[in-house]
Parts: C-alpha cells; structure tokens; sequence
C-alpha cells in the first residue's frame, strides 16, 4: 500500500512539474523572447573567367652605323744618312814648327829669418809648493777636536791637498790622506778653508798654487 502510494506522488509531482515548463514556454513564447527561426537566404554564385594578360611587344633592336674604314698612310722612304769625312790637312815635308820663345827666370829673393821670441812663454798651470801650506799662511786656525771623537777615543793624521788662488784664499781642498774617521776628516777640512795664504810669485807676478798639509789629532 505504501509503495503504490509513492509511486503515485512521484506521477503527481511528474505530471506537476512538466505543467509548470509548459506553462513557462508558453509564457516566453507569447513575450518573444524566444526569437523565431530566420528565414533562408538563396546564394547565387557565378564563375568569372580570368582574363589573359597583356603581351609587351618590344620594339626592334636598333641598327648601328657600319664603322667608318681606317685610312692607312703611306709609310716614307727612309731618308739616307750622310757622313761627313774630315779629311786632316798634311803639312809638307819642309815644314819645321817654330819654337816657343824662351821665358826668362826670376829668382826669388831669399826669405828673411824670423827673428827668436826674446821672452819664453810663461807657463799657466798652478805652482806646487814643496813644503806645507802653514808656513805661507800667517791666518790659520787650528782644526777643533770634535767631543764625540775625543769620547770615542777617536785619532789619526789627514793629510789634505789645498788649492789657492792669486789671492791667496784656499779655492779647494780635498783629502789625500784619510785618518780612518769621518769627524776627524771634515774638522781638518773646515778649518783649512778659513785660511789665509801668501799666493807664490813668477815674475813679480801671484800665481796659483797646489800644497799639501798634514793634521794631526791625538788624545793627551
């Protein structure tokens, strides 16, 4: 019983639910809204036959004047070469060629002897003194013992080579002899160069002069 009556609600609700689409359609339908099928358009289509294209005619090739003929000249006879002979005059056999006056000859005078130079040239370089410098110097001041050196028990002889000029001031002084410690060797130079000299004379005239002159430094 309570199968049969399920299935009949099922017909029920089937039946019930197909109206209401029905209805709906119908509705939709008279509103338009649903738009009608258009109608068939016939096409008519027609075949154009291609046209041929056109043929570009070319014109004739243009004929070119013949060349015009070369003329060709004549060659010329070549034209004979003359020599020309010289023929040299012969002198006859009598003939003598004269001589060449003679042309007299001067004797040169002799020439004169040079007369010997009286005065010798008198020589530039610088005198060398053969004793020391300190005996024509009457300004001289002793070199100082440097303290360093005395402390470091520092002692030695330099021996130096003076220049003077005519003046008779020490021009330069170099060392010939080195006693073993620099201090020692720039006391002996600065104080040789404070000196004073007596420049040597040659011929009433002062002259340069080369000396040499020892230093000794020793510790009392």
């Amino acid at each position: 019983m309570n199968l049969q009556q399920a299935r009949w609600n099922r017909l029920v609700g089937l039946a019930f639910v197909l109206g209401v689409h029905g209805i709906v359609l119908y509705a939709l339908w008279s509103a338009r809204l649903i738009p009608a099928p258009e109608e068939a358009t016939t096409l008519f289509v027609r075949f154009i036959t291609p046209s041929q294209p056109a043929v570009r005619v070319q014109p004739p090739p243009r004929q070119l004047p013949p060349p015009k003929p070369v003329k060709q000249e004549t060659p010329r006879p070549p034209v004979p070469h003359r020599h020309l002979v010289v023929e040299a005059a012969v002198a006859p056999a009598d003939f003598v060629m004269p001589l060449p006056p003679a042309v007299p000859v001067i004797e040169a005078p002799p020439a004169p002897l040079a007369a010997p130079d009286p005065s010798p040239a008198e020589p530039t370089g610088p005198v060398t003194l053969q004793g020391e410098l300190a005996l024509g110097c009457p300004t001289r001041t002793p070199p100082k013992y440097p303290a360093l050196a005395r402390r470091t028990g520092e002692s030695g002889d330099v021996v130096l080579r003076v220049e003077l000029d005519t003046d008779g001031r020490v021009s330069a002084a170099h060392i010939a002899t080195s006693s073993g410690f620099r201090r020692l060797d720039e006391a002996a130079l600065n104080a040789v160069k404070t000196w004073r000299c007596n420049p040597p004379l040659r011929d009433g005239r002062a002259v340069r002069a080369i000396a040499l002159q020892p230093f000794k430094f020793n510790l009392e």
